[in-house]
């Protein structure tokens, strides 16, 4: 009974704790060095709840509540995205943002029910003999189960894997693992933190408090996760990469286009002579310059050859390479049209009829597509249909493509929200298959116009600080609306343009070359001491908490 009558209570402060932990992904209102803070306090209280659970179900619901107020919160700027824009009513709308994070809230939960299974409450009365060893084998699983889920989130369906709990320690000393074990490693270690500090507070409400030598015996695990933390500080030392060639001079351009005049047929002309004027502007002589996401709203096939010229022409006044975000028809070895949305390079010796066919040199497809946005998963053409989304049918690119290669450089693309899945970048690092050295520099180009001026800016800048930080590569970002940025190999964001407003960003970038223990290996590793974690849980917390 009374349980039940402080049920509210709890419930209520797991909601308001998930909300606090969707605060912890980007800057504002919290300032940076508070993310990681507030992201491994509000963590402990979900790992606090669902430990201590009397049963799996109860363990299962705190998990899912939490996460559901979380990324109901955190992920609340596709409502701008479905209402705004795509012209879903305002009901359906938040019906769809709420959808999404109830499903992606079941996969937190069930970390929360799998390490609650391993490590089970020890009952009044029963022996108890290690209390250290207790507390760290409940922590380390809770830890595993957590980050094995979040690689799961990232995987399965194609992956969504925006709010990894990694993206709030890109300023704390968290990150200097990054190079190592990538965000999923940072994962596993901020659950650990916080379930450190679940089993801390859980020992300080035990009789006798910490005064006592058994409880004082309990802080093993805070004293590692802390240890583990430092750790982070020398890590973030280490140069993993080494400059190569001569810096890439670069003009970053961001044109602002409203979004519900992007692709307006009245409107076409207007947003292709915005961006090839912000282009022309005098600015520092640029080698390379880049424009974001489908700036030509429309397929090349369909643009008159007299635009072509302008932009070569301006190629040829700047002695400069032009990348920008094109959806490309181009005819396939089948001799069916493809459709693909995509990234071609040309400078003013390419070839007019190129442009027009899309066959450039330089090209990248998208690999990693959005559903319901670029392609249609079986059995939805009638969600898709209630959108106004344009251009949202697309074919896949290989997963490992060819660098641009300008002057000293060699730049990997990826588009929109490509640069969330770490693990599908490293292909281009790599040397390819016929001897072309890997990626010096990575450009991300978006059209982030479909989500106002939300946190969704805020946050995809965080995730390509983390990605610099797990390839030590510099990151350029040039996007429709903003945040339009240059990210150096440390993460550090060098410069950027404010949202909503048009410019462009002239930036020196320095191109470096080496492996990081990530890029080399990927997940793998941090796989492996996942289930190495869950595996020695399984033989000592379920002996040790068997009722």
């Amino acid at each position: 009974m009374r349980f039940g009558r402080t049920l509210p209570w709890a419930t209520l402060g797991l909601v308001l704790a998930g909300a606090v932990h969707a605060l912890s992904f980007a800057p504002g209102p919290l300032p940076a060095w508070a993310l990681a803070l507030v992201q491994i306090l509000a963590l402990a209280c979900v790992a606090h709840a669902t430990l201590r659970a009397p049963g799996l179900g109860r363990a299962f619901w705190r998990g899912w509540l939490f996460n559901f107020a979380s990324y109901s919160l955190g992920l609340s700027w596709i409502f701008v995205s479905l209402h705004y824009y795509g012209g879903l009513a305002a009901p359906l709308a938040v019906a769809g943002v709420l959808a999404l994070s109830a499903f992606l809230a079941l996969y937190p939960a069930a970390a929360c029910v799998l390490a609650r299974w391993l490590c089970p409450p020890a009952t009044d009365g029963e022996p108890n003999p290690s209390p250290a060893r207790r507390m760290l084998i409940t922590a380390l699983a809770w830890a595993a189960a957590w980050a094995l889920f979040e690689w799961l989130r990232a995987t399965l369906l194609t992956g969504f894997p925006w709010l990894n709990i990694g993206y709030a320690h890109v300023d704390s000393p968290l990150a200097g693992w990054a190079p190592v074990l990538g965000v999923h490693g940072i994962a596993l270690l901020s659950a650990f933190a916080a379930a450190a500090l679940a089993g801390l507070w859980q020992a300080m409400r035990a009789p006798g408090g910490l005064g006592k030598q058994a409880n004082a015996r309990r802080n093993l695990a805070c004293a590692l996760a802390l240890l583990l933390v430092i750790a982070g500080w020398p890590l973030r030392s280490i140069s993993w990469s080494q400059p190569s060639g001569q810096p890439l001079q670069v003009r970053l351009i961001q044109g602002n286009v409203e979004q519900s005049q992007k692709f307006d047929p009245k409107l076409l002309e207007f947003g292709i002579r915005r961006h090839l004027e912000l282009a022309a502007l005098p600015a520092p002589p640029a080698d390379l310059i880049i424009l974001p996401e489908t700036v030509l709203p429309i397929f090349q096939d369909k643009l008159d050859p007299v635009v072509w010229t302008a932009w070569r022409n301006l190629a040829a006044r700047n002695a400069a390479t032009i990348a920008m975000g094109v959806p490309l028809r181009t005819q396939g070895s089948d001799g069916n049209d493809s459709y693909t949305n995509s990234v071609i390079g040309f400078n003013a010796e390419t070839p007019l009829e190129q442009l027009r066919l899309g066959t450039t040199a330089q090209r990248y497809d998208k690999h990693h597509l959005v559903p319901w946005g670029e392609y249609v998963p079986p059995g939805f053409r009638w969600f898709v249909d209630m959108l106004s989304i344009p251009l949202g049918d697309f074919d896949r690119g290989e997963q490992r493509q060819t660098p641009f290669h300008v002057k000293d450089q060699y730049v990997a693309f990826n588009i929109c929200y490509e640069d969330l899945f770490g693990i599908e970048l490293l292909p281009a690092l790599r040397p390819g298959a016929n001897g072309e050295p890997g990626a010096t520099i990575l450009v991300n180009v978006s059209n982030l116009g479909w989500f106002g001026d939300t946190w969704a800016l805020r946050q995809h800048l965080q995730i390509g600080r983390l990605r610099t930080q797990e390839t030590a590569r510099p990151m350029l970002a040039a996007t429709n609306t903003g945040i339009t940025a240059a990210i150096d190999a440390k993460g550090r964001v060098a410069a950027q343009l404010p949202a909503l407003q048009a410019g462009i960003l002239p930036v020196s970038v320095q191109g470096m070359t080496g492996l990081t223990p990530y890029a080399r290996f990927g997940d793998k590793p941090v796989l492996v001491i996942i289930a190495l974690l869950l595996i020695a849980a399984a033989a000592l917390g379920r002996k040790k908490g068997r009722r």
